[in-house]
């Protein structure tokens, strides 16, 4: 393979598009499809993995509403709405979608509604539905939404996202330097995104997909536990399984390798 790799990004009816398309392809690759997760954007989820994947294929993605530059929905958040937006981005008739944390479910509703278009599924730190201790940790992240406190709110999402070996190996300025961009950019619709979080159930529909998928699990996750992510997959038909050194934050602390298990999978 030669070629760079170009990107932008457009605003269409379903929110902020995102695109990136290598120069040459001299093989056939898989166009891959990325939703990302609650609190998050495609530049805050995938910034360190979509170059290095749109080397050799095609990638899109979306802000859902909140995220980025797509406005705040007007109502509560639905998977429905979301996985519509997510397939509306795809400049390709066909392909895989990438799912991280939330995303996972955006994902699964998306091969759903859309069988003849999505041709697998790769879902990192997700879950059918969150346990116990998730929920109590997405009342406190929305507690603290609520009370626009930015520094306890970066304080409390450093201690969910980054894993412990990830977070004990930074600096003190690496640590000042993380909670600066959380305080800064945390999107205005996360209440919105995190209230849908604690409704997900996809346990009824899961049996039902039909397309290869790979579940990996974020071994040192502190939010989503690497169980809540193997009970997904153990409800997927033949779903295989993964699992990254890694806390919440693949994109930060394990990009490599999360590309080498995307990319052994989809191609």
């Amino acid at each position: 393979m030669s070629g760079s790799a170009s990107a932008s990004r457009r605003t269409c009816r379903g929110g902020a598009r995102h695109r990136s398309r290598p120069g040459r392809i001299e093989q056939v690759t898989t166009a891959l499809l990325f939703a990302h997760g609650a609190g998050g954007t495609v530049r805050a989820n995938f910034a360190s993995v979509i170059p290095m994947l749109s080397r050799t294929r095609p990638v899109y993605s979306v802000d859902f509403p909140g995220s980025g530059a797509t406005p705040r929905a007007d109502g509560p958040l639905e998977l429905d709405d979301l996985a519509d937006r997510l397939v509306a981005a795809a400049g390709e008739e066909r392909f895989a979608v990438v799912g991280y944390s939330m995303g996972c479910a955006v994902a699964v509703r998306a091969a759903l509604r859309y069988p003849e278009r999505v041709t697998g599924l790769v879902l990192t730190a997700g879950f059918a539905r969150i346990d116990d201790a998730t929920r109590a940790r997405t009342e406190q992240w929305r507690r603290l939404l609520a009370a626009g406190d930015r520094a306890a709110l970066a304080r409390f999402v450093m201690s969910v996202v980054l894993g412990e070996p990830f977070h004990r190996s930074m600096t003190a300025e690496q640590v000042e330097g993380f909670l600066e961009i959380v305080a800064m950019t945390t999107p205005v619709g996360v209440d919105e995104q995190v209230e849908l979080v604690q409704r997900i159930d996809l346990t009824p529909e899961l049996p039902d997909v039909r397309v290869p998928t790979l579940v990996i699990a974020t071994k040192h996750d502190r939010l989503i536990t690497p169980a809540c992510t193997r009970a997904l997959a153990d409800a997927i038909p033949g779903a295989r399984w993964a699992e990254l050194d890694s806390g919440h934050a693949p994109a930060l602390e394990a990009p490599a390798e999360w590309v080498r298990l995307i990319t052994g999978f989809v191609d």
